[in-house]
């Protein structure tokens, strides 16, 4: 596992998750959906300029962006939730939407990384905590829902699951990423490990 980032660092990615997430939910809520993605960008080039593991916490945050455009835009395409702007396919999220999934990605090694592993925390959180972001979401103009209290009942099912896999497959990166930069140990002179 990699080292446990210092309370600065904590705090910066948490201020910046939370800069990328009003730009991409207002923007998205007031026709302007690429200017949250121009934030969150900015966000990814901080959190990846300040992260040892630079190749393995790109691949994190496009993996955990597929997933999220995949999720959101089935509840999109089945109409569990309606987006003002920025779908550019019927089965995709929106960009601005992708670009949360993004800044989300990049709390997982440092701002989250202490619920990895405490799985029924994880679910817990991802359960609540989810459906409140939308609900949140939703008050500042950047979704609907036809049906409040299935799409939130729905939101809450899908993200007991992906909050505790988000947090496993980024503790999985970084354990790989560790692996791969540890060395292997001593070698003697004729070129086998000690």
């Amino acid at each position: 596992m990699s080292a446990t980032p210092s309370l600065p660092r904590i705090l910066i990615n948490l201020a910046a998750f939370q800069a990328g997430w009003f730009a991409c939910v207002l923007g998205g809520a007031h026709q302007l959906p690429w200017l949250g993605v121009g934030v969150v960008a900015l966000v990814a080039a901080l959190h990846l300029t300040t992260t040892p593991n630079r190749g393995s916490e790109a691949r994190l945050l496009v993996l955990i962006a597929v997933m999220g455009a995949l999720w959101d835009g089935l509840l999109a395409r089945f109409g569990f939730l309606i987006y003002p702007s920025g779908m550019l396919l019927p089965w995709l999220a929106p960009v601005w939407i992708i670009a949360i999934w993004v800044a989300f990605a990049t709390t997982l090694n440092v701002s989250l990384a202490w619920l990895q592993g405490r799985w029924y925390l994880a679910f817990t959180i991802g359960a609540l905590g989810a459906p409140l972001a939308y609900y949140a979401g939703a008050k500042l103009g950047g979704v609907h829902f036809p049906d409040p209290v299935v799409a939130l009942a729905v939101l809450g099912g899908g993200w007991s699951f992906l909050m505790p896999a988000s947090l496993a497959i980024a503790a999985r990166f970084a354990r790989t990423a560790a692996e791969r930069d540890t060395p292997a140990g001593p070698i003697n002179s004729e070129g086998a490990d000690a």
